[in-house]
C-alpha cells in the first residue's frame, strides 16, 4: 500500500510537473525557441534553371506581451539575414485572442514589418482575423481592412485573388494570392448563415497568362484539394500546426480536413502544399511541440531538409 508520505510525493511530484509543463508551452517553446524550418524541393513545371529562396512568415497575431512590435522587428532582422529572394506573409497580423495585456495598432504591427526586404520584393496575403477584428469590414462585408491599408502603406501589396509576375536569372514566375476563405463571420443581426469567402481561386489562376509556374498563397489550406496541377507550390498558414502535436499528431486543428493538413510539407497527386506552424497564438497563449517557425523554401533542388 502506498503511504501517506509516498501519496503526498506523488501528489507534489504530479503538481510540479504540470506547472513546469505548463511554463515550458506558455513561456519557453512560444516565447523562446523560434526557429527557422528549411524545406528544399523542385516542384512540378519548374525551371531547370531557376534556383529560387523565398522566405514566408504566418500567423504573427500582434499583441502584448506575446508578439510585440519589437518582437517582430526582431522576427524581421532573422527573416532578412536569410538572404530570400522573396519574403511572403500569410495573413493573421491582428491577435487572435483575448489573453493579452494590450493590443498592437496595425500601424505598429505595419511599422516592425517595413524591415522586410528582399531583392524581389515583399508580397501579402489576409488572414480570417484580419477580417473578423475589422468591424467596418465585417458590417460591409467587403474591403479594404484595416489590415490590407496598413500593410499597403509600408510599401506591401496585398494580393487578394491576384497575381504577380516575377523574374530571376531569365525565368518568370507568378505569385498568385487569395483573399480569405473565411472572411465574414455568421451574424444573426446581418442575416448572415455560415462563414462567407472572397476567395475565387479559378478567377485569381485565370489572371496568368502563361505557362510559366505559379506559386499560391493561401491563408487556409483546406483550399488545396481544389487546386489544380497547374500551380507548382501552394503555402499556407492559419492552423499553428494544432499549437500543440505530439508525435505528428494534433488534437485540435482549425480544418475541415484534420490533420490532413495541419502541418508540414504534403504532396498528393503530385502537388505540393507547405503549412507553416505559425509565429503566434490564436485562442490559447500555449505551444507545445509545434515551435514559432519561419519558413525557408528553396525551390529549384529536389532534397527535402529540415530545421535548425
Amino acid at each position: 500500500m502506498i503511504t501517506r508520505r509516498g501519496f503526498l510525493r506523488l501528489i507534489g511530484g504530479s503538481v510540479l510537473s504540470m506547472v513546469s509543463l505548463s511554463a515550458y508551452a506558455v513561456g519557453i517553446e512560444p516565447m523562446l525557441l523560434t526557429h527557422v524550418k528549411r524545406y528544399t524541393l523542385t516542384p512540378p513545371h519548374w525551371p531547370s534553371g531557376l534556383k529560387l529562396r523565398v522566405v514566408a512568415l504566418a500567423d504573427i497575431h500582434a499583441c502584448r506581451p506575446w508578439m510585440t512590435p519589437e518582437r517582430i522587428a526582431s522576427l524581421v532582422e532573422k527573416t532578412n539575414a536569410l538572404q530570400p529572394d522573396l519574403i511572403v506573409l500569410l495573413g493573421d497580423y491582428v491577435d487572435g485572442m483575448r489573453l493579452v495585456t494590450a493590443d498592437v495598432s496595425a500601424p505598429d504591427w505595419a511599422s516592425a514589418l517595413s524591415g522586410l526586404k528582399a531583392p524581389l520584393g515583399v508580397l501579402s496575403i489576409l488572414g480570417n482575423h484580419d477580417w473578423w477584428h475589422d468591424y467596418a469590414a465585417q458590417v460591409a462585408g467587403a474591403g479594404p481592412t484595416v489590415a490590407r491599408k496598413a500593410l499597403e502603406s509600408v510599401g506591401i501589396p496585398v494580393l487578394e485573388n491576384d497575381v504577380v509576375r516575377l523574374e530571376k536569372d531569365g525565368h518568370g514566375f507568378w505569385i498568385a494570392g487569395l483573399a480569405d476563405q473565411l472572411a465574414i463571420r455568421p451574424s444573426k443581426a446581418l442575416g448572415r448563415h455560415g462563414f462567407k469567402g472572397l476567395d475565387d481561386l479559378d478567377g485569381t489562376l485565370a489572371k496568368v497568362r502563361d505557362s510559366e509556374p505559379i506559386v499560391l498563397l493561401a491563408h487556409e489550406p483546406d483550399i488545396f484539394p481544389k487546386v489544380p496541377w497547374r500551380v507548382s507550390l501552394t503555402l499556407s498558414g492559419h492552423t499553428h500546426g494544432g499549437q500543440v502535436r505530439l508525435f505528428g499528431y494534433s488534437p485540435v486543428v482549425p480544418s475541415d480536413f484534420g490533420n490532413r493538413y495541419a502541418y508540414g510539407h504534403v504532396v498528393e497527386n503530385d502537388r505540393n502544399l507547405i503549412v507553416s506552424g505559425g509565429l503566434g497564438f490564436s485562442i490559447m497563449p500555449v505551444r507545445f511541440g509545434v515551435r514559432p517557425e519561419i519558413l525557408q523554401i528553396d525551390l529549384g533542388q529536389s532534397r527535402l531538409s529540415g530545421a535548425t
